[in-house]
């Protein structure tokens, strides 16, 4: 057998250079980058095989390990889950600040490869810098951590352990049905040391993204189960994205006259001014889409894991003859709720569900329900995201900001959103230009996505502005990719809006009955007037094009000249704390059963009362 000498880490890098997909006919990269913070467990072995490869392999510095990798997350996104980013730390903190990011990736079903160094395998040296000792247990270190967040992991203890982790690997990161992040822990000794690797390990491989097809007997019952719906809904999930089964989606609602409803992850499966379109369900999602649920008697889950802001906490669908066909290529959710499951391809189960229900149309005055609805819906969208509609402070609405900038934006602009208050408001308001072009990160609710999302987005887009919204929390959070974009020439215009703290947790907090705390700036112990963070000066100093503005008009100017710079672009803007737009559906979360406050007795009188809409998984 033909043998090249190599260490670990050069292996590795090595490996991952072979991997090629698939994507149109035309060969890529499977992993086309590294996003890297270089520390003590990871620069001087797998830094130094990455270095002399990155004409091929390029690295990426980044500024904070867990933004870095939501950047990774974002970018495959981006790419459908066609091609894979990966993401690099040192031991200990370094690793650790990747487990929230590991986090959002499991939650959204989204491919990325983590690498952490880790303690000596030898243990001679023990302990380390930034090791934790477990009394009883040498073995575990800070990156056990991970497991419960991950949907593959390994530590990688002797050289020839390669040869079976990293096509397991590889084969999870690329499966549609198990797609999730991938943990490899990387000792530092074992890093370093060589191995005489088998030449074929090295040779180009070229990955095709499975279609799996539908059990006929499962399309069957899907099929009659359809046919005998007098109120059919189609709820079009993220699945619908990564199939890229748009088309399919549309051409099926078409023939057989049944809306569709958007999950936060498949807004825009469907165009936005399509009949069938009766925008977005659930907690933050239209009264349209609400109503219908609430009376739909089949529901066709296509591509969503039915999560508590999809359902409503299951509180959405009021038919008790309800049922359920979930078609997911992932059996774990396609069976959810005694859904009869077609497990498949979205793509592939639609076109065959399409022709089983050759013929068959839904009854006309269900669609002439929807469109009325949406009629409804839009006449009130319009109300609140008008100039003239009026806050409570008089600042604007997160509801006009996004108005302005989708009036400005195309189909080639990508927006991206996350955790706080925009994303019921992009999710509501947002009229998507056209299909895989909105990124709002909420499996995980992540909040920082925001900006090192938007980074990720911009190394996969191109053709127009990535657009994202943040607000002043998440920029507190995690604003260092700000400079991350623009040392790499990824541009991203940052719309930050600054309502003066986490807004929207105060409107829940004080809408189950608690007294306002510990949420706005203006509850601290100090005057907020005398301590107001300059968010442009701070963008400013990270080499931003930076513009403050204070009216939608202002906005508007800012955002287009925002257009012509060469770089990052952040645009700040003062906004009302207490204006939200109406929809919702029900939300189940603790509240206090014995509280000395008359508000929250009141509040659990009513969440018990609402609790009894909830569907008991049946």
């Amino acid at each position: 057998m033909e043998t090249v000498r190599a260490t670990v880490a050069q292996a590795l890098v090595r490996f991952l250079i072979a991997q090629k997909v698939e994507i149109d006919g035309e060969i890529q990269p499977l992993f086309p980058g590294v996003f890297a913070i270089f520390g003590h467990g990871n620069v001087t072995c797998l830094g130094e095989a990455l270095e002399p490869v990155q004409d091929v392999l390029p690295t990426w510095r980044g500024h904070n390990e867990q933004t870095m990798a939501l950047a990774a997350i974002a970018f495959a996104k981006a790419k459908r889950r066609r091609q894979i980013m990966v993401a690099t730390t040192s031991i200990g903190p370094g690793a650790l600040n990747l487990v929230t990011a590991a986090g959002t990736a499991l939650a959204n079903r989204l491919p990325v490869l983590l690498l952490s160094g880790d303690t000596f395998a030898n243990r001679v040296p023990d302990p380390v810098l930034q090791q934790v000792e477990h009394f009883g247990d040498p073995t575990i270190s800070v990156n056990d951590a991970f497991k419960a967040v991950v949907r593959y992991w390994d530590r990688i203890t002797r050289p020839e352990q390669l040869l079976h982790t990293l096509p397991h690997a590889v084969a999870t990161l690329t499966d549609p049905a198990d797609c999730g992040p991938v943990f490899i822990g990387l000792p530092q000794d074992v890093q370093g040391e060589a191995f005489d690797w088998p030449v074929r390990f090295f040779e180009e491989r070229v990955h095709h993204i499975r279609r799996p097809a539908p059990d006929a007997e499962e399309l069957a019952r899907a099929a009659e189960l359809i046919r005998a719906a007098r109120r059919p809904l189609v709820i079009a999930g993220g699945g619908v994205r990564y199939s890229a089964a748009e088309r399919e989606l549309l051409e099926f609602a078409t023939r057989h006259g049944i809306p569709v409803a958007e999950t936060v992850a498949g807004k825009g499966s469907m165009p936005f001014d399509d009949p069938r379109n009766v925008g977005p369900i659930g907690v933050t999602g239209s009264s349209a889409a609400n109503a219908l649920a609430e009376d739909a008697d089949v529901v066709i889950a296509v591509g969503t894991r039915l999560n508590d802001f999809v359902t409503g906490s299951w509180s959405v669908f009021g038919n008790e003859q309800l049922r359920i066909v979930g078609v997911n290529v992932a059996r774990f959710d396609a069976e959810k709720h005694l859904a009869a499951p077609v497990v498949g391809d979205a793509a592939v189960a639609l076109a065959e569900l399409d022709r089983r229900l050759e013929g068959w149309k839904a009854p006309q005055d269900w669609l002439e329900r929807a469109a009325a609805e949406v009629r409804e819906w839009r006449a009130y969208t319009d109300e609140v995201t008008s100039p003239e509609y009026a806050t409570p402070t008089g600042l604007p609405s997160y509801a006009q900001v996004i108005k302005v900038i989708n009036d400005l934006t195309g189909p080639e602009d990508y927006a991206v959103a996350a955790a706080g208050g925009f994303p019921g408001e992009l999710n509501k308001l947002w009229r998507s230009h056209a299909p895989g072009t909105f990124d709002c990160e909420y499996g995980f609710s992540c909040m920082g996505y925001e900006i090192g999302g938007a980074w990720g987005a911009a190394m996969a887009h191109s053709g127009g502005e990535v657009v994202s919204f943040c607000g002043d929390g998440s920029y507190l959070m995690t604003n260092s990719d700000v400079y991350s974009s623009v040392l790499s020439g990824h541009k991203m215009i940052l719309v930050l809006c600054d309502n003066g703290g986490y807004a929207v947790i105060q409107r829940l907090q004080e809408f189950k009955g608690g007294v306002p705390f510990n949420n706005r700036y203006e509850e601290g112990t100090r005057r907020v007037t005398d301590f107001e963070v300059d968010f442009a000066a701070h963008a400013a100093s990270m080499g931003a094009y930076v513009e403050k503005v204070e009216t939608l008009e202002e906005l508007a100017a800012a955002f287009e000249r925002a257009r012509g710079v060469d770089r990052t672009a952040v645009i700040v803007i003062r906004t009302d704390p207490y204006t939200w737009t109406g929809g919702d559906a029900w939300w189940d979360v603790g509240v206090p059963e014995v509280s000395e406050r008359e508000e929250v007795r009141v509040a659990h009188a009513q969440h018990e009362a609402e609790r009894k809409r909830q569907r008991l998984g049946v």
